[in-house]
């Protein structure tokens, strides 16, 4: 049988054979050599070369990057602290580096100042099971506080801060039988458990409130609804210090929902058009992606803190294309980039398209945020430290000039 023909691959690198030919057979009738038995003291030299290769000479700036994590001895008379925590993570390596690194970049556009004195616009998002969870808390402190300049959110991140104003969720397991929970009207959200009765009373609440903005949009031309103006208006309506929407509303922060429709909240809408026919509430999106852009557009400074993915992550980024990208970035998720998902995407991806400055400090944590994001607010936006600290002076607030963060 003919030897098979070898095929030849060109790269702008190199040529090189795919399927080399197997070599000739060389005929011969002599007795092949026996090979050599090893003796038992034979150095073996390859092998010793490959293990033992001598490194070249690490860099002197590597004297700060030695692997350690936190020293537990070193508070024997006092609790550990979440700062003390993250700073022991700093060079633990893999995700708690990640994490500690989170922190820092948070830090930063948290300092950030123009030369006018203007802060950063900071940029929140987060996909609709962190609202179900118990992280709610975390994210309404943070509006509380006006900690946060904008939101992005999905529309279940947007009605089930709601719905929990009018009922509970409940804490479930994982392997929870779907079918069973159909059949007593429970829905599973993960290990959260939500019954079907906390949807009719969102239905109860939210049903006149579309009835009065759909005559406010009747009576006047200018009124124009947008998902951000939407959400404004419920979080004026709920009236209830427990909810995220209450607290944007009162502090005048922008929550954006460019998938407003896509949940609950979209189920009402539905079902008011066919109370309120032949008159529907109209929702212009077209609005809010002007404001989103020109909020970016207009900053001194942004920074981009995003939990999930999906469409929280991408309006997000391409707001801060429009500007060439964002200063800083940290995602918290736990997609990952082989299938060229934007939610698994690093930041470098971002970097490509101009949504992240490539001179930006940026970080993705490869974590679940329920579990990461709490220990990021205390270590930063929470932390106390004796910079943040104020004393009564004559009725006057005076800063203590320093930057040690304080036990709790």
């Amino acid at each position: 049988m003919a030897s098979p023909v070898p095929t030849i691959q060109t790269t702008p690198d190199a040529t090189f054979t795919t399927f080399p030919p197997p070599p000739s057979p060389v005929r011969t009738t002599a007795e092949p050599a026996e090979p050599a038995e090893p003796q038992p003291n034979d150095q073996p030299s390859g092998a010793l070369e490959a293990v033992l290769k001598p490194s070249d000479p690490i860099p002197e700036s590597w004297v700060t990057r030695e692997v350690k994590g936190i020293e537990f001895n070193d508070f024997r008379t006092r609790p550990v602290t979440v700062c003390d925590l993250i700073a022991g993570m700093e060079t633990i390596g893999f995700q708690g580096s990640n994490l500690a690194r989170a922190c820092k970049v948070i830090d930063a556009m948290r300092a950030y100042r123009s030369p006018e004195g203007n802060k950063a616009k900071i940029f929140l998002g987060y996909t609709s099971n962190l609202i179900s969870s118990g992280l709610r808390e975390t994210i309404r402190w943070l509006v509380e506080h006006k900690h946060v300049s904008a939101i992005v959110a999905t529309a279940g991140g947007v009605e089930e801060d709601f719905i929990k104003c009018l009922a509970p969720t409940y804490m479930g397991t994982f392997q929870l039988d779907g079918a069973t929970l159909r059949k007593k009207g429970l829905n599973r959200i993960g290990n959260l458990v939500v019954p079907n009765d906390n949807y009719c009373k969102f239905e109860d609440w939210i049903i006149p409130i579309f009835d009065k903005m759909l005559e406010e949009q009747e009576a006047d031309p200018e009124c124009v609804w947008t998902p951000s103006k939407m959400i404004h208006r419920l979080g004026k309506e709920i009236n209830d210090e427990r909810s995220v929407y209450y607290w944007a509303y009162k502090n005048d922060i922008p929550v954006f929902c460019p998938a407003l429709t896509d949940g609950s909240i979209g189920d009402m809408m539905y079902f008011h058009t066919y109370k309120s026919s032949p008159l529907q509430l109209k929702c212009d999106i077209i609005g809010d992606i002007r404001r989103i852009n020109s909020l970016a557009v207009h900053a001194d400074g942004v920074g981009a803190i995003i939990l999930g993915g999906g469409i929280v992550k991408h309006h997000i980024a391409n707001a801060c294309l429009m500007r060439n990208g964002a200063e800083w970035a940290v995602f918290v998720n736990t997609a990952n980039e082989f299938d060229g998902s934007d939610a698994g995407a690093r930041p470098d991806e971002a970097v490509s398209w101009g949504k992240i400055k490539a001179d930006g400090e940026s970080v993705k944590v490869n974590a679940e945020a329920t579990i990461a994001f709490p220990m990021i607010v205390a270590a930063t936006f929470a932390r106390v430290t004796k910079q943040e600290e104020v004393k009564q002076e004559g009725g006057d607030e005076v800063a203590v000039a320093s930057d040690e963060c304080t036990a709790a």
